[in-house]
């Protein structure tokens, strides 16, 4: 066997069995003693013994387990050590992977740097390579006009010699005439009209240039008026002056403004109580079965109609037999009420007759009114009579003096209301919305008015217009007269003026203040003080939205310039270009524009969206905001602040003594101390505390005695408490559980939604609620100051119905109250979120697409952060174009951006989402859809900047309707008209010059070459014009685009104000068939001047007429109103072009307003200008001159001497002394006047501009030609530096001929110093 040594040799391997996978082999060391020890020790030991070789063998085992557990201990010391290093080196490479990343990051930041300079670099060449081509341009129009002056001077040159020549040929021919005897016809000396200046109206050319050497046209300013130009809804001065509501008043200024409205503004119709068509219908139960007919089968009909117009429906009536329980809620749904309709038999109960008095026998002139009498079959006309009952008979006597309709039926059931459907639909469309009906009784299809540049939600402006109406109908007893005297002293400080903080406590009555103020403010009549209000509501609503905020301002802003061209629609740009605008048009305005923003701090993120407000406002800009001082940010607090106390005692104490005088409750001497000592601490003393305490004391449908709810309201003592506890009265006054619920849920879901329920929808939403019920609870609460009404849907937020007090902050405490009531601190209102999603869900389903669903469905789900069907619900892209159409456009915005899309991925998913519809569309009405929803979103995507994107869709709508329609349909004329604003967004002026002339022609081929549609493509075309700087083609459109608005407005009217001119000349016609008197003769000149303005001129004229004739009995011919009625007369005269007769009773006017008024009266300023206009149009200049000088004198006494109308005045008289060529007379008012504008209104104002033009051409007459040079190149930078401003701009009155006078003065101008130098 041998030794252990001799088993395994060195250097062999063996396999290990156990360890290593896959048989790996190893090597095992053995160490080998020298053989020759082995042999001694074995010599000297002796013989060999058996079993020593055993032993050697079990100490080289011996030794080989100590070597291995030496070799073992190195390992691990080796392998610790590797895995340190391992994880040293892990560290280092997260270090370095954090450090690459930190590099990338820098990396990507430094490309986006590097791409931001290089677009830089290429705008900079690109403004460089613009730069050089002007240079280059006008290098070569320099040489050019050298060139034709050259032949000018030669040309004129040779002229003058020739005519000295004549000159003094002539001159030797007549003295040999005159010394042969022969009298010579001096041309001055005569009358006739041929040697005289022709003077024409404004806004065209006259030829007193003419007959000059050079040729040239009138200067800038020659047909200057003494008139002011239009600034809103008051007009400066009038050619009809009345007094009453038409007082000031123009025939120009009338069409003007219609065609602005009708071009700018949505209109609210006054007829509709918060934005629902309310139709009372009054019944007996003989005639229960039309009502129910006409409400099964019609109702559904009238209420899809009125949605579609943006507008809510509601049938309003009360069961006979419980009619009287609700007394109080009839007379308010009356008052209310859009149109009535009385359904008569032969008998009427007593409470019929009670409805019958109020609407149609005490107001008749309310609200139009219908009459259905059934008379049962066909009979006889006497026996029809016959059958009525006595109070029937007398009934209908009284109703037949109201204005009405009738509709008189023996028929069916079903034909009765199948006649009530055709009327009562007649009346809404024509009387109520103002839609114009064709001969076959259809409504007209109205074309696209806008032309993509102003997108109006109508819903925001009736919310606005009641708040405050609200606001002011609370304005008439609590006095705020100590703050409003100090807010007038604040606003008329010298500039520079920060913005005004009205702070005070929630409930304080800041709004308030702010409408009592501006309702003062209005009434002072101010032709130039422009207001600009908007009144915030919750938080969450949309009224709170800075962009539609700041976008309002702004469209109204511009629209009283006449301008709203260059409005973007993105709301980054919205919010950065007001303050430009504001600066831009503030220069352009003579006195101050005033913008008042209550509770401006619940605007979403108003530090950061508001902070225009920091910066310096212009010299004329006046901002006033109200503010809680609680929420007031930091940077504010330093502006001016005029901070509301609480009531004092006294005014505590007026405020619930008035409320118990109107509610017939008197409180003791005790009671009375007691709510004194309660109401002192500065949470009880509030306007909005003390209001809901006279509410609740008064309230008389409580079930709780007068003791017990004073004792109730000791305990509250904050606003939300006392809130809680009018809930617990509300609750208590009803009488079952079921209406106590209903109205739980009702007031959750107005917590839950985004800006309230309307009737109808809750009458939707509690099927089992009858009208009467509801209508009970909504008074019930509308009493407690708990809801109110605002754009038809009820709220939270209140303005009073109490008019003492102003409920600032109401919203914010009833909801809290609510929540703290019904939901649980808020826990519960996701269940009532998702009531009201499934309910507009169901509309979606149903293809019932509103402007509520679009509001309130993707809100609710943005709250509830459920992005999948937030989605889903935008890709309905009939919801998303409601909200694209009515302005709604950051709110989309924001949509998409919760749900994690950008702008690209949203314009992708638009994209498939019509791809997919667009293979459901077959019939012409679903292309037609299409097509527009195509048009929506290339509109869409041109405002987000994607142009790129925007032009495939808006070229896809353009072959649908091309294919489905016409090539020659007005509809392919607006998708033209859309695809041209993109080409001018891309600077592709040819393309888009081409497109808008195929859009005028396709609209002048459908409608004619006077339409409306023809004026907004000549708009687009000026625009277009002016920024290729083609100013002098720009012009001439844009005078055609004026002349086309002005005669469709005179012609087609706006259809609300004619209906009431109508209505207004119907109600006085009545009131002049008395005796002659001061106010009989007053009526008749109103009534002529309501025809007036309806174009009858042979009615006005008569009218007009009978009022001088009875003045003239009455209060003899030298009264003051006969002059009145002289001036109309003479204006209607003129209107005929019958100027000898108007010239003749100016005269006489103005003769009897010398004698009977002040040397400064208006009226004598208004037969003066007019007077001297006349003279002017009919060449007597020399009569004019006095009239003007005049007029010169009355504006320096009215407005002193450095005011713009004095300039204004300055100017038309010198403009009088050019035509009469004394240009020495002429130039120092010229001077005098450019003074006075540059000081008052800026060196670089238009008017300035336009005095320049004047001073330069007689500069020249006067042969100063580098004078003249100079003032004009003055006016062309002037010019050139307000482009944006001409857009949309009403005709200048300083301004004759514009710019197309541009190179005639520069010809003349420039030429004469380029001679001098030459």
């Amino acid at each position: 066997m041998g030794t252990a040594s001799s088993l395994v040799s060195p250097g062999e391997v063996i396999e290990d069995a156990y360890g290593g996978e896959g048989g790996e082999a190893c090597e095992i060391p053995v160490e080998v003693k020298p053989k020759a020890r082995l042999l001694r020790s074995s010599f000297r030991r002796g013989p060999r013994v058996i079993g020593a070789s055993f032993k050697s063998t079990g100490s080289v085992e011996l030794e080989y387990a100590a070597e291995y557990e030496r070799l073992r201990k190195d390992y691990e010391i080796f392998r610790v050590s590797k895995n340190n290093e391992i994880a040293s080196m892990q560290k280092k490479e997260a270090k370095l992977d954090e450090e690459n990343k930190r590099l990338r990051a820098e990396l990507q930041a430094l490309q986006k740097t590097y791409q931001k300079i290089l677009r830089e670099k290429e705008s900079a060449l690109e403004a460089k390579y613009q730069a050089m081509e002007r240079a280059g341009t006008f290098e070569h129009d320099r040489d050019k006009v050298k060139r034709q002056f050259k032949i000018f001077r030669e040309t004129k040159e040779k002229e003058i010699q020739d005519l000295l020549r004549a000159k003094r040929d002539l001159e030797s021919k007549l003295q040999q005439l005159q010394a042969q005897g022969i009298q010579i016809y001096d041309p001055a000396d005569s009358d006739s009209d041929d040697n005289h200046t022709t003077v024409t109206t404004a806004g065209t050319q006259c030829e007193y240039w003419s007959g000059g050497i050079l040729g040239s046209e009138p200067s800038m300013g020659s047909m200057m008026q003494l008139q002011q130009t239009h600034r809103g809804p008051e007009f400066a001065h009038s050619l009809i002056d009345v007094e009453g509501p038409f007082a000031n008043v123009s025939r120009d200024d009338w069409d003007v403004a219609v065609a602005s409205l009708l071009q700018v503004s949505p209109h609210v119709s006054q007829a509709l109580w918060s934005n629902t068509v309310r139709c009372y219908l009054i019944y007996t139960q003989e005639t229960r079965a039309e009502l129910q007919a006409f409400i099964q089968t019609y109702s559904l009909r009238l209420q899809r109609f009125c949605e579609g117009l943006g507008h809510f429906y509601l049938n309003v009536s009360f069961p006979e037999e419980k009619a009287a329980l609700y007394a109080a809620e009839r007379r308010q749904e009356i008052e209310r009420s859009s149109v009535c309709v009385l359904l008569l038999k032969s008998s009427v109960s007593s409470c019929v007759v009670e409805d019958v008095e109020e609407a149609f026998v005490e107001t008749p002139d309310s609200r139009p009114l219908l009459l259905y009498l059934r008379t049962g079959e066909r009979k006889g006309e006497k026996e029809e009579v016959s059958t009525l009952s006595p109070s029937t008979r007398d009934l209908l006597e009284r109703v037949n003096k109201a204005d009405k309709s009738v509709v008189d039926h023996a028929g069916s059931v079903e034909e009765g209301a199948a006649l009530i459907f055709t009327q009562l639909e007649r009346v809404i469309k024509q009387e109520l919305l103002g839609l114009e009906l064709e001969e076959s009784g259809e409504v007209e299809e109205r074309e696209e008015e806008d032309s993509g540049d102003v997108l109006w939600d109508l819903h925001d402006e009736q919310e606005q217009i009641e708040a405050f109406q609200q606001a002011c109908s609370a304005a008439s007893r609590l006095s705020f007269q100590k703050y409003v005297d100090r807010l007038n002293d604040m606003v008329a400080a010298p500039p520079p003026t920060p913005p005004l903080l009205v702070s005070g406590a929630p409930g304080s009555g800041k709004s308030l203040l702010l409408a009592k103020w501006l309702i003062e403010l209005q009434q002072k009549h101010s032709p130039n003080n422009l207001i600009l209000y908007h009144f915030t509501g919750h938080p969450l609503s949309t009224s709170t939205d800075p962009v539609l905020i700041i976008k309002r301002l702004t469209v109204k802003l511009l629209q009283h310039f006449w301008s709203i061209s260059g409005l973007s629609m993105d709301p980054s740009k919205i919010l950065e270009e007001f303050p430009r605008w504001l600066e831009r048009l503030s220069a352009c305005h003579h006195g101050n524009i005033i913008i008042i923003i209550d509770s401006i701090d619940q605007i979403q993120n108003a530090e950061r969206h508001m902070k225009w407000l920091i910066d310096p406002l212009p010299a004329n800009v006046r901002v006033l905001v109200s503010v809680n001082v609680e929420t007031c940010p930091q940077a504010w607090r330093l502006w001016p602040t005029l901070h509301l106390d609480p009531l004092n005692p006294r005014e505590v104490k007026s405020v619930i003594s008035t409320e118990c005088v109107n509610s017939d409750i008197k409180l003791t001497k005790d009671q009375e101390k007691k709510l004194e000592r309660h109401c002192r601490s500065a949470a009880t003393c509030k306007a909005l505390y003390i209001s809901l305490l006279a509410r609740l004391i008064t309230h008389t449908r409580s079930s709780w005695t007068l003791e017990r709810t004073l004792q109730q309201c000791a305990l509250c003592q904050d606003t939300v408490s006392l809130y809680r506890l009018g809930l617990k009265v509300a609750l208590d006054s009803l009488s079952t559980d079921q209406e106590k619920h209903i109205m739980k849920e009702l007031l959750c879901l107005v917590c839950a939604s985004h800006n309230g329920i309307s009737e109808s929808e809750a009458l939707e939403l509690f099927p089992d609620l009858s009208f009467p019920a509801l209508t009970s609870l909504l008074h019930n609460l509308e009493r407690l100051l708990i809801i109110t009404y605002a754009c038809g849907l009820i709220r939270f937020q209140h303005q009073q119905v109490l008019k003492l007090v102003c409920v600032t902050m109401f919203h914010f405490q009833a909801c809290e109250a609510v929540n703290q009531e019904f939901l649980d601190g808020g826990k519960c209102r996701g269940s009532y979120s998702e009531k009201i999603i499934r309910f507009f869900s169901e509309q979606l389903k149903q293809d019932r697409v509103t402007w509520r669903a679009a509001d309130e469905l993707p809100w609710l789900l943005q709250q509830q952060e459920d992005r999948s069907k937030l989605q889903m619900s935008l890709l309905n892209l009939f919801v998303s174009q409601n909200l694209y159409k009515r302005g709604h456009f950051s709110e989309l915005l924001t949509y998409w951006q919760f749900v994690g899309k950008d702008k690209c991925s949203m314009a992708t998913e638009y994209f498939d989402s019509l791809k997919e519809f667009e293979k459901t569309c077959e019939s012409e009405q679903s292309m037609s859809r299409l097509a527009d929803l195509y048009e929506t979103l290339g509109r869409f995507l041109k405002d987000l900047g994607l142009l790129s994107q925007a032009v495939a869709p808006l070229q896809r709508s353009l072959e649908i309707r091309e294919t489905a329609l016409d090539p020659d349909h007005p509809s392919v004329a607006q998708s033209l008209h859309q695809l041209a604003g993109v080409y001018v967004h891309w600077r592709k002026f040819g393309n888009a010059e081409q497109l808008y002339k195929q859009a005028m022609e396709i609209c002048e081929n459908a409608y004619g070459p006077e339409h409306s549609t023809v004026a907004r493509e000549l708009d687009s075309l000026t625009l277009l014009y002016q920024k290729q700087k083609k100013y002098e083609q720009a012009e001439k459109l844009r005078k055609r685009s004026v002349k086309i608005r002005q005669k469709t407005a005179r012609q087609k009217g706006h259809m609300y104000g004619f209906a009431l001119l109508k209505r207004r000349a119907l109600q006085l016609e009545e009131l002049t068939l008395g005796k002659d008197s001061a106010d009989c003769a007053k009526t008749l000149n109103e009534l002529g001047v309501l025809y007036y303005l309806q174009n009858n001129l042979d009615a006005a004229k008569m009218f007009l007429t009978r009022s001088l004739e009875m003045r003239q009995r009455v209060l003899g011919p030298d009264h003051p109103d006969c002059a009145q009625s002289l001036n109309n007369l003479a204006a209607l005269h003129s209107e005929r072009k019958e100027y000898e007769s108007a010239e003749e009773l100016y005269e006489r006017a103005l003769d009897i307003r010398k004698r009977a008024l002040a040397p400064d009266h208006p009226s004598l300023a208004y037969t003066l200008k007019h007077l001297a206009m006349l003279y002017k149009r009919r060449g007597k200049l020399e009569k004019a001159v006095p009239l003007y000088e005049l007029a010169l004198e009355i504006r320096e006494k009215s407005f002193g001497p450095k005011h713009p109308s004095v300039a204004t005045a300055l100017v038309n008289l010198a403009v009088l002394y050019c035509q009469l060529k004394q240009h020495s007379d002429a130039l120092p008012l010229y001077e005098r006047a450019l003074k006075v504008y540059e000081d008052s209104l800026g060196q670089l104002h238009p008017r300035v501009g336009e005095t320049l033009k004047n001073l330069a051409v007689l500069s020249y007459e006067e042969g100063d030609f580098e004078k003249a040079a100079e003032l004009y190149k003055r006016a062309m930078e002037i010019k050139e530096a307000e482009p944006s401003l001409v857009c949309g701009k009403a005709p200048s009155r300083h301004s004759s001929s514009g710019d197309t006078f541009s190179l005639q003065i520069l010809r003349k101008c420039f030429i004469p110093v380029i001679f001098n130098e030459c």
